[in-house]
C-alpha cells in the first residue's frame, strides 16, 4: 500500500491495474501528492511485486480467480469508511479494473468523485447510477468492446466521458500503448475535475 499524507483534508484512493502496484501507479501516487492531496493506493491483489506487463493474461486471471470485483470492492468501500472521518472530501481514481471499482464506489455516500481511465469492464455494470461527479475517460481503440455503444447510456446519468486517441493504457508511459498527447490532455482534464469538485462549500 501507498500513503502519502500533506496535512490535506481531502484524500485521493488510486486504484491500480491488474498488474499491482507498478512504477506507473507511484508515479500517480506522486503527481496528485504533487497537487497538495493525501494520497492512498490500496494493494488490492496483496503482490509483493507487480506482474511485468508481458504477463498480462496471467495477471488477469490472477485478478479474476482470486479476487473479482466484488471482493476489490469492498476493500475499498472498507478504506472509505476508515477514512471518511479524516477527511472532508475523498476521491477515487482507477485504472482499468481499478477504473470500473472506482464507477462501483461512485455509488458510495462517502466518495465525492470518481475518474476512471479505460475501465473496460464498466460495460458489464451500466445498472449503477452514481451519487457523485463522475468522469470516465475511453480510447479509441478498445479491443474488448465498442466504447460508442456505451457512452449515450453513460451520458444520460450524467457521467463525463472523453475518448482519448489510442488504446487501453494509452496513460501508461512504461507500456508499448503509452500516448504522450491523451494523456497530457487526460490528466489536464482530471486535474480540471478535481480542482472544480474539491471546493468545500460552508
Amino acid at each position: 500500500m501507498i500513503t502519502i499524507e500533506n496535512g490535506s483534508n481531502q484524500l485521493i484512493i488510486v486504484l491500480h491495474e491488474i498488474y499491482g502496484i507498478n512504477q506507473h501507479i507511484k508515479d500517480i501516487c506522486d503527481l496528485f501528492s504533487e497537487q497538495g492531496f493525501d494520497v492512498l493506493c490500496p494493494n488490492l491483489l496483496n503482490l509483493k511485486s507487480p506482474y511485468h506487463y508481458s504477463r498480462e493474461d496471467e495477471a488477469y486471471q490472477h485478478f479474476m480467480n482470486r479476487y473479482g470485483f466484488t471482493h476489490a470492492l469492498q476493500k475499498v468501500r472498507k478504506v472509505v469508511l476508515e477514512k471518511q472521518e479524516h477527511y472532508s472530501k475523498i476521491f477515487i481514481i482507477g485504472f482499468s479494473i481499478g477504473a470500473t471499482i472506482a464507477w462501483l464506489c461512485s455509488q458510495e455516500k462517502k466518495v465525492n468523485g470518481v475518474v476512471g481511465f479505460y475501465g473496460s469492464r464498466i460495460r458489464d455494470y451500466l445498472r449503477i447510477n452514481p451519487n457523485c461527479p463522475s468522469l470516465l475517460f475511453f480510447p479509441t481503440e478498445e479491443k474488448s468492446f465498442n466504447v460508442e455503444n456505451i457512452i449515450p447510456i453513460l451520458e444520460n446519468k450524467g457521467v463525463r466521458i472523453q475518448i482519448c486517441e489510442g488504446q487501453h493504457g494509452f496513460s501508461d508511459p512504461y507500456s508499448s500503448k503509452y500516448n504522450k498527447e491523451s494523456t497530457v490532455f487526460a490528466f489536464k482534464e482530471t486535474l480540471k475535475f478535481l480542482i472544480t469538485e474539491r471546493v468545500v462549500l460552508p
